[in-house]
């Protein structure tokens, strides 16, 4: 579910992969496997940067 949700708040915010990835300090490559669950268990720093770059919160984003 984390990576349906990350597209639609991604979308929703008319962001790119890539602005995403700037926006939450993150590279652009672990967005793209976080977006095809290439990367299925996360860091929690890197949900947290996620849900402020969203501004959504971890649940929201992780939320099945």
């Amino acid at each position: 579910m984390l990576a349906e949700n990350m597209k639609k708040y991604r979308k929703k915010l008319k962001l790119t992969q890539e602005a995403l990835a700037r926006k939450a300090d993150i590279s652009y490559n672990t967005v793209i496997k976080l977006e095809s669950e290439g990367i299925v268990d996360p860091r929690l720093e890197t949900l947290k940067k996620l849900a402020k770059a969203l501004d959504i919160s971890i649940d929201e984003l992780a939320r099945n």
